[in-house]
């Protein structure tokens, strides 16, 4: 019997099938999703179905599910042994992000040579590069491991093949995106296309108890390219960000299905590849001129780990009719909110003045917390008197010029008193808040105050306007 060839348009969203093109599709309502795929009646597309080879898994009830934790692959990099929890889980698939050039392929690559050591061999599967050129990186990183295999090959068939005869310990694809399969007619990189070759991938992980890390494009916005489609089909997301002109970079958590999406690993690019920073604040710190009028210290937390960042700002007659307002590394409108403050609440004539607000390092603080130091770096500008050396700032500012409390504040003193500081201004609610918890747990208990978990090397100043906290941290 003769095969029958059919064309198909496949929504990229939602996998519903249509016999003609449409501009929205009609079952998920999104515009232009539909793909044009040929489909032979009789033989089951790769996308579909179930190889000849797997077998048909039966229910098992919960109590009868074996409780056996999982043996990670424990890194000896800190920073992204903090990230993923604690290590790599075997047989799970995690898709790693972030702009091009920023150090992606450099740190799997030292992943892999890493595990490759340690634990057994690993294939290294590049769609976008040739094998002479991860050769070269890998001799700039002077990594020269034997049991790490470099496959250079864009067809998912042969490299599904390979994953199966060579049975590594992990395997990294460096870009799914890449990756085609023969099966679809759709063209490299389409929504279907990527869909299909990750869910064989992770599928073939899944069975063979292999780890994967899968690398994905993002779009202009920042997310990873396809769209969310990945972010659901892998076990762990994790974002690679930072400046490309400065060394730091941050590998953040966004989906952790074996550990929590509140860590944050801090590396430094340098000439052998990416190196985990055990100390982040001490670098940001080391090129700070204590006494100069608008650079204030401030406390934010990234994931559940606090950062001491230095925040600059400039404030300059302008000379046009609307003042100039720039932040590098703060959220914007945190930015017009506080300079909308300080004009407000403490009469500074900031609209004849460009401000400019940096934060040291390449660093982006989205934190409310950091808008006391933004508050106070103006101020010192604007004033031309230098903040305190010893003093590091906290806390939200409110629409009326009151200081608002600020999550995990022990943690943040902590850091700040490890780092020399001796001085932190505080919204002044929080020691009250934290002052009525203690009496509560030491009524509990029957006996008298319990001791402060504050640090004891370090003055605490409470503060409920921006005003007083001003006051505060000012140099006479």
């Amino acid at each position: 019997m003769a095969t029958r060839v059919r064309t198909h348009f496949i929504c990229g969203e939602c996998g519903s099938a249509q016999m003609k093109w449409m501009g929205r599709c009609p079952e998920c309502g999104e515009w232009n999703t539909l793909e044009e795929r040929r489909v032979q009646e009789g033989t089951a597309s790769l996308g579909a179905g179930k190889a000849a080879s797997e077998t048909v898994p039966e229910p098992v009830a919960l109590p009868e599910i074996p409780d056996e934790p999982s043996r990670r692959i424990v890194l000896e990099n800190p920073e992204f042994n903090r990230v993923l929890g604690g290590g790599i889980v075997p047989g799970s698939g995690i898709l790693v992000g972030g702009d091009p050039g920023i150090g992606k392929s450099t740190l799997l690559i030292q992943t892999a040579a890493e595990v490759a050591r340690n634990v057994g061999q690993v294939l290294y599967i590049s769609g976008e590069e040739s094998a002479y050129q991860i050769g070269r990186r890998a001799t700039r990183l002077a990594l020269d491991e034997e049991r790490l295999l470099i496959l250079a090959d864009t067809i998912l068939e042969q490299i599904l093949e390979q994953i199966g005869k060579v049975k590594p310990s992990l395997v990294i694809v460096d870009s799914v995106q890449a990756i085609h399969s023969n099966a679809s007619a759709s063209a490299a990189g389409s929504v279907s296309q990527v869909r299909d070759c990750a869910a064989h991938l992770l599928r073939l992980a899944r069975q063979l108890n292999i780890p994967v890390f899968l690398v994905g494009h993002v779009t202009k916005e920042g997310a990873i390219a396809g769209p969310r489609v990945l972010e659901h089909m892998v076990d762990a997301v994790l974002q690679l960000e930072g400046e490309r002109f400065h060394a730091y970079r941050l590998l953040h958590s966004v989906k952790n299905r074996f550990g929590s999406t509140n860590e944050v690993g801090v590396f430094e690019m340098t000439e052998r590849g990416m190196a985990p920073v055990a100390n982040p604040s001490e670098l940001f710190l080391a090129e700070r001129l204590p006494n100069a009028a608008g650079s204030a210290i401030a406390v934010p937390l990234e994931g559940s780990r606090p950062l001491l960042v230095e925040v600059q700002a400039l404030a300059s007659p302008t000379s046009f009719s609307q003042p100039r307002r720039t932040g590098n590394g703060v959220d914007f409108n945190r930015l017009l909110l506080v300079t909308a403050v300080l004009s407000k609440r403490l009469g500074l004539n900031l609209s004849a003045q460009d401000i400019f607000v940096n934060v040291i390092g390449g660093l982006r603080i989205g934190e409310p917390a950091a808008d006391l130091a933004i508050a106070a770096a103006v101020t010192s500008s604007y004033r031309n008197v230098p903040i305190a050396a010893e003093a590091a700032l906290m806390g939200e500012v409110g629409l009326s010029g009151e200081l608002r409390s600020v999550s995990h504040l022990t943690l943040r003193l902590r850091e700040a008193a490890k780092l020399g500081f001796t001085r932190a201004i505080v919204p002044r609610h929080a020691l009250r808040r934290r002052q009525s918890q203690r009496d509560q747990i030491s009524t509990a208990d029957g006996a008298g105050a319990g001791p402060s978990d504050f640090p004891s090397e370090i003055e605490i100043i409470g503060a409920r306007t921006v005003s007083e906290a001003l006051d505060a941290a000012l140099v006479k």
